[in-house]
């Protein structure tokens, strides 16, 4: 066999794609070829926000249609990758207890500090190393204890959002590391559930799964699957768990992390750290609020969460409510190449900008209360933002250098947001050290070699990068005007009071 054909699907929040990835098993050089493409979006009904996931099941077997046509009688393996935090509930027959909430729903607002009350945020950390957000699964399910929701009285499981995917195509009911870590109730030293934490919130224990690593095979496509698709080929596809946490299997892809290299991981959300052996939890790490994710292959994802093409994503969906008009990111970002500097910056982290009804008027109400100035044109706007983000990285990296005790020389950046050349060159800017850009399908490609790491073919994360760069177009954006950014950063962190 000369090659292997293995199929990725990364669902994100705003849609999901299906790539196939062809390894060359004598040069060791991957391409990938995109399939299919699918919308993705929380609905909301009344008051709360959810997942389709039906919708989505329905269009993780379209993406295999496609595949089995393409590659008929070649494709071994598919393998399923979202985002962290979310999850279903199923009952003592397997079937869905209603439709998962959204992690953006409103039901955990203001429900972190009662949690604290009962068990103290200093031992959730030193537990889990996980970063406070009320988004976390911890305090999801705290809030359905609250609600005494019937859904979690008649549950029986809890499957993350891919674990879920991955157990109608397979049968096997598992949680995969990667994603069960970003709960923030999973030891993570030992990688067990924190059974106790849960216990002291009432919320059930019985619900939760056996953990399997990275690259598990989980089996075959299930024989019904196969027989709806009515392609015999398919029968003998392995069903694979890569890194089901689209961040761990995007920085399992990123080619040039190493000691001395910070990455982020850019898409709707930014994810800025570092590559680490080991779980890195102290006070320091807590108050800075990192977090302790699990990696592929053994390794931690020390990384601090930021919002990131969240807030364009919002402006263009206004943009296009306004004026009906449906601005392409790549139509933004040169609008904001041409735009001078305003001068003035958001923190994309505060609070209101995490589900806003308007973007815009949020972002012109933040900059009034702060006494900035508006930008006056939308191209202004966008180059704030992108500004802002940038100058957010080096907030982030310069807590994570201190931490840590590394030096960091060069910024891998991956993802969509790798596209967003702006971006990356005012993140070169401002940490004054060269920015490499790319691979934007890093997440994919994760997925696709971490599939070929569970069939035998890669033995680690090492062999699995050097595959990376042999096989994608690493760009490189070197540091301008580090002066000027340095003066910028000191503006920033004044202006917002960063501590």
């Amino acid at each position: 066999m000369d090659s292997v054909v293995m199929l990725a699907i990364d669902v994100g929040a705003s849609g999901g794609k299906a790539i196939a990835g062809v390894l060359d098993l004598k040069e060791l050089k991957l391409t990938i070829d995109e399939l299919y493409r699918f919308p993705n979006q929380m609905i909301k009904v009344d008051n709360h926000l959810y997942w389709n996931v039906l919708q989505l099941w329905g269009e993780v077997k379209n993406s295999i249609k496609v595949a089995l046509r393409k590659y008929k009688g070649k494709l071994t393996s598919v393998g399923i990758d979202t985002w962290g935090v979310d999850f279903a509930l199923l009952d003592n027959h397997d079937e869905l207890v209603g439709l998962p909430y959204a992690y953006r729903d409103p039901m955990t607002e203001g429900l972190m500090s009662e949690v604290f009350s009962k068990v103290p945020k200093e031992v959730i950390y030193s537990r889990t190393g996980i970063q406070f957000m009320r988004i976390n699964t911890l305090y999801q399910l705290y809030a359905l204890v609250k609600l005494n929701s019937p859904k979690l009285r008649i549950a029986k499981s809890m499957l993350m959002i891919p674990d879920l995917l991955n157990y109608w195509l397979s049968g096997v009911k598992v949680n995969e590391y990667t994603n069960a870590s970003t709960t923030q109730f999973l030891d993570a030293r030992s990688r067990k559930w924190c059974m106790d934490i849960l216990e002291k919130l009432n919320i059930p224990t019985n619900i939760l799964l056996e953990i399997v690593n990275a690259g598990s095979v989980l089996g075959n496509l299930r024989r019904d699957i196969v027989e709806e698709m009515g392609e015999k080929a398919g029968k003998d596809i392995s069903v694979i768990a890569p890194a089901t946490h689209d961040t761990a299997s995007a920085v399992a892809a990123g080619p040039m992390i190493d000691e001395n290299t910070g990455y982020v991981s850019s898409g709707t959300w930014n994810l800025v750290g570092v590559e680490l052996s080991e779980p890195l939890i102290n006070e320091q790490a807590m108050l800075s609020n990192f977090t302790n994710e699990g990696g592929a292959f053994g390794t931690i994802t020390f990384l601090r969460n930021m919002q990131g093409m969240w807030i364009i994503q919002e402006i263009r969906r206004i943009m296009m409510d306004l004026s009906g008009r449906e601005y392409t990111y790549d139509e933004l970002v040169n609008l904001a190449i041409k735009a001078e500097e305003t001068g003035s910056f958001i923190d994309v982290d505060d609070p209101r900008f995490l589900a806003p009804i308007n973007m815009i008027n949020e972002i012109h109400g933040y900059l009034k209360e702060t006494g900035q100035r508006e930008p006056g044109s939308l191209g202004e706007l966008i180059r704030l933002i992108i500004s802002s983000i940038a100058l957010k990285h080096r907030y982030i990296f310069e807590k994570a250098t201190k931490i840590t005790g590394r030096g960091l020389r060069r910024i891998n950046i991956f993802g969509g947001g790798s596209r967003n050349n702006l971006m990356n060159q005012l993140t070169a800017n401002v940490m004054g050290i060269p920015v490499y850009a790319g691979p934007e399908e890093s997440t994919s490609i994760g997925n696709i070699l971490i599939q070929a790491s569970g069939m035998g073919i890669i033995k680690s994360i090492h062999e699995l990068r050097s595959i990376v760069r042999n096989s994608f177009n690493i760009r490189v954006f070197e540091p301008k005007d580090e002066e000027k950014y340095d003066d910028m950063y000191s503006m920033f962190i004044t202006r917002l009071n960063l501590p």
